[in-house]
């Protein structure tokens, strides 16, 4: 009768037998089970409480030494026990676990010598196959000891007591603990198989899904994607630098384009840029001076502009704000910079003043500061008291050429230019922009001398002076607007509403909300235009805010003094372009919580397509205002740990008291 094993089964004692099939001697299972305890915590044998259906086959694969060594030695019998739980470790399977613990028995092993010879030898157990685990259930441990057991192996050599080359008796105790280890792996699979669950190695079921590149928001976007001329990597790399073996992080890495040989997958196991890989060679061959409109590869070309911008639409913030030349600025700009609708910050602002504060510099450091660190200021530019900020996102100054500005006086008398124009233009890409910022004649009645401030501004405004134009065959000489893509002109226009103070607030007392539709009825700059006489070609959006002029300062309500002003809507954002439906005006609104001046910020979110540009325009070359983003950078943080350290202050000394 044989066990599941294959071994065969007795019951209560250990059998021994010689090579050529000599005596048998049987051991009492009583002595064997005690002499088991006995050296069970010293000599690492593994034992195993089931002795009827395990031990026996333990016992019949063992082989002992000859008659002649029995003199010199004690040999215990040993009743096997189960082995310990197995202790899963990370990245590896039970199979895993015993094909290590036979390698280890292997190489730590000693040669055992053969009954039939009187000299040692050194020769090791042989294996029937030396091949790395396969898949099932069986270990390559079981395989080998059922095709090469100890029993009946003519292989087993002598050992005597005697002689440097000779085993002792610890040492055999020693091998049998080994062999017994051995077997330990071999049980464990099918002996214990059904006392609990093994768990296997975890793969996933299917391949998994790819990585989302398209982080693309209504912000600056940047999407991982793999430009055309680039495809050839993976495929390059798959024939030259041959893989010997791949993690499943290192699988998934390539599988998604994102690593392209080994050395790329050591340098981003842990983590990995959204940059395209550029070629060497294209780093040599490529030239920034030269290029087609869709050229592939080009700084400012197609691929580089759908990275940014998958949908080629860009966020610009438009401001304008008569600061009525006070000192003192409002304590916090979050209210005017970066309003809480929509959610997102935009790519761009553009901050117009007219009558600006004295210190201009400050002005610019408060705007850095709300601003924070993600944008810089691109170009700054002044005409007397009128102030102009272009601020971007820092990831997009190597996207902008050169910028120019000009300015116009339509005053002159006036030694201070608090009257005129100031143009600030550059490309983005292959988009042109100017943006003009202008604070026009002022009185109820001067309608005509508003109109001659604008036809002044468009025919003495000298740009662009360096920047190659991009749709030459549509601009004209005598209109500045007609020479850029995109145009947006804000600023104090001073048009008012041709009505008495007392019809105006009667309408706004009516109407305490939004609708301002019958106050604009009333409105200079809407009828002017609605003529064609003013802002040729020009749109405004709907608006939907309470007149910007002119309030008391520091309060909500409309002049109290004795001039009794009447409430207009003399700041303005207006807009045009060269190709229809190219700028979307997304909000248009005036920010009423800054009360330092007699007029409200007025401000304008667009959404303005961007096309791809040439390789042949000067470039600003990561242009910005450096100094200036320290200082602010600096105050925004101190601001924030003096908020803290108040904060702190404040619970510290607040006192509790019961009654």
């Amino acid at each position: 009768m044989s066990t599941p094993n294959g071994f065969p089964q007795h019951s209560g004692a250990c059998v021994t037998r010689s090579p050529e099939g000599g005596a048998v001697q049987d051991l009492h299972a009583k002595k064997a089970g005690k002499a088991a305890k006995k050296e069970a915590g010293g000599n690492g044998v593994l034992t195993f409480e089931d002795p009827s259906s395990v031990g026996t086959s333990l016992n019949e694969s063992l082989k002992l030494l000859p008659d002649e060594l029995k003199a010199h030695m004690k040999i215990k019998s040993i009743t096997p026990r189960p082995p310990r739980k197995p202790r899963l470790e990370r990245a590896a399977s039970l199979d895993e676990k015993s094909w290590r613990r036979w390698r280890r028995f292997r190489t730590s092993q000693e040669s055992l010598t053969d009954p039939n010879e009187t000299s040692s030898s050194n020769g090791s157990l042989q294996e029937a196959s030396l091949s790395p685990p396969v898949k099932g259930r069986a270990s390559p441990c079981h395989q080998c000891c059922q095709q090469n057991s100890l029993h009946g192996s003519p292989e087993a050599s002598e050992a005597g007591p005697m002689g440097k080359s000779r085993g002792s008796t610890s040492d055999l105790g020693k091998r049998a603990s080994e062999i017994s280890s051995a077997f330990g792996g071999l049980l464990r699979g099918k002996a214990f198989a059904g006392s609990k669950p093994r768990l296997s190695q975890i793969m996933p079921a299917r391949p998994l899904p790819p990585m989302e590149f398209n982080v693309a928001s209504h912000t600056l976007r940047t999407a991982n994607r793999i430009d055309s001329d680039c495809m050839d990597y993976r495929h390059y790399s798959q024939h030259k630098f041959g893989r010997v073996s791949s993690s499943l992080s290192d699988t998934r890495l390539h599988s998604n384009g994102m690593v392209y040989d080994n050395c790329s997958t050591d340098s981003m196991k842990s983590t990995f840029s959204l940059l395209t890989p550029i070629r060497s060679k294209d780093v040599r061959s490529r030239s920034y001076l030269e290029g087609s409109l869709l050229a592939t590869g080009a700084l400012l070309g197609a691929e580089e502009l759908s990275r940014y911008f998958p949908d080629r639409n860009i966020g610009i913030f438009v401001a304008t704000w008569n600061m009525q030349g006070q000192k003192e600025l409002p304590v916090n700009l979050d209210d005017f910079l970066l309003p809480t609708d929509p959610d997102y910050a935009q790519d761009m602002y553009v901050i117009g003043v007219q009558e600006g504060c004295p210190d201009r510099r400050e002005w610019e450091i408060r705007l850095q500061e709300t601003l924070g660190p993600h944008y810089v200021m691109l170009y700054s530019a002044a005409h007397g008291v009128l102030y102009m900020s272009v601020f971007i996102r820092r990831d997009l100054i190597w996207f902008c050429s050169e910028v120019e500005y000009a300015t116009v006086t339509t005053r002159i008398v006036s030694q201070i230019k608090t009257k005129g124009a100031l143009g600030i233009c550059f490309t983005f890409f292959g988009t042109s922009f100017l943006f003009i910022t202008s604070h026009f004649t002022s009185g109820d009645s001067k309608v005509n001398e508003r109109k001659l401030d604008y036809n002044k501004t468009i025919q003495a405004l000298t740009l662009p002076k360096n920047v190659p134009d991009t749709n030459p065959y549509r601009s004209s000489s005598n209109d500045v607007t007609t020479r850029f893509d995109e145009v947006f002109w804000f600023g104090d226009f001073n048009f008012r509403l041709n009505k008495d103070r007392e019809t105006v607030d009667s309408i706004l007392n009516q109407n305490p909300e939004t609708d301002v539709s019958k106050l604009l009825a009333y409105d200079q700059l809407t009828s002017e235009m609605s003529r064609g006489s003013i802002f040729k070609g020009f749109q405004e959006a709907d608006i939907n805010f309470r007149p910007s002029y002119k309030f008391d300062i520091g309060k909500d309500s409309y002049d109290t003094t004795s001039k009794q002003r009447t409430p207009s809507y003399t700041d303005r954002v207006v807009f045009r372009s060269r190709y229809r439906d190219d700028i979307h005006a997304v909000k248009y609104s005036s920010c009423p919580v800054i009360k330092t001046s007699d007029h409200r910020p007025v401000f304008a979110l667009f959404r303005v397509k961007v096309r791809p540009g040439r390789d042949n325009i000067p470039l600003a070359a990561g242009q910005f205002d450096r100094e200036l983003y320290l200082i602010g950078i600096k105050r925004r943080i101190t601001r924030e740990l003096q908020k803290r350290q108040e904060q702190k202050d404040q619970k510290s000394s607040s006192i509790c008291s019961v009654s």
